[in-house]
């Protein structure tokens, strides 16, 4: 293809990608409602436990709207990302080697699913986390949360979560590359639990033991799995060179 066929093709990809964007965004903001809710539903629930004044505040006349406009575009990324990332791989793709293909179609079919489910387990400790962040502060004061602030909270916190799933992925992907052995992953499992442990710890409030667990033992596991994959991998291609340096000593 020329520069011009790959720059309409690029047109076109674009296109199909910010429609689909703009589709779950209108869904996003019919739900917006819903997710609101769910978003006030740990404030509701930190001033009943802390038996204090908590509240989530308005603090201009457009702010209302402009959160449920953050909200519909967030929710409209998320729910219409098959479509796009299919449009990113379908540009990609044609530049691709056969096996490059195969690694990026299983590098997308297993990031894609793992980052929603780190996404929920964001969301699980979400109460947990806003309980904890906001017990710091001293006996008989108001919790004023900033709607805007607040919601930027919510959302790091959940991509964090969801990112830190589809990190194991990474690991196999820089093994499939050649960059990292399954040894190399494997040497460092002590150094990982404690990585997991730590950011489990923070993520989850020190009385929830139990919530902390249910968050470690997922991202350990899939840890392990990504060794495993590589382990495998590191075999086959040693046996592969191995038979080619047969091959070539005949």
């Amino acid at each position: 293809m020329s520069l011009g066929a790959h720059l309409i093709e690029l047109r076109k990809r674009l296109f199909l990608a910010a429609l689909a964007i703009v589709i779950g965004s209108i869904a996003g903001f019919l739900v917006s409602d819903f997710v609101l809710a769910a978003m006030i539903r740990p404030i509701s629930e930190l001033a009943a436990e802390q038996n204090r004044n908590a509240s989530l505040n308005f603090t201009d006349v457009s702010s209302a709207f402009d959160l449920r406009i953050q909200i519909a575009f967030t929710v409209g990324v998320v729910i219409s990302s098959p479509v796009w990332l299919h449009q990113l791989w379908a540009f990609v793709m044609p530049g691709l080697k056969k096996n490059e293909k195969r690694y990026a179609i299983g590098f997308v079919a297993a990031a894609v699913p793992l980052f929603l489910a780190g996404c929920a387990a964001g969301w699980f400790v979400l109460p947990h986390m806003v309980t904890l962040l906001t017990g710091f502060a001293p006996e008989g004061t108001t919790a004023l949360l900033t709607a805007r602030s607040y919601f930027d909270f919510v959302l790091k916190l959940v991509l964090a979560i969801g990112i830190a799933f589809v990190l194991p992925v990474f690991l196999v992907l820089l093994n499939f590359a050649g960059v990292l052995t399954a040894k190399a992953i494997l040497k460092s499992w002590r150094i990982a639990i404690l990585a997991v442990t730590l950011f489990t710890a923070i993520a989850t409030p020190a009385a929830d033991v139990m919530s902390m667990f249910l968050l470690a033992i997922p991202m350990i596991g899939l840890y392990f799995l990504a060794a495993g994959i590589a382990w495998l991998h590191d075999r086959r291609a040693a046996r592969i060179a191995a038979r080619l340096d047969l091959e070539l000593a005949v």
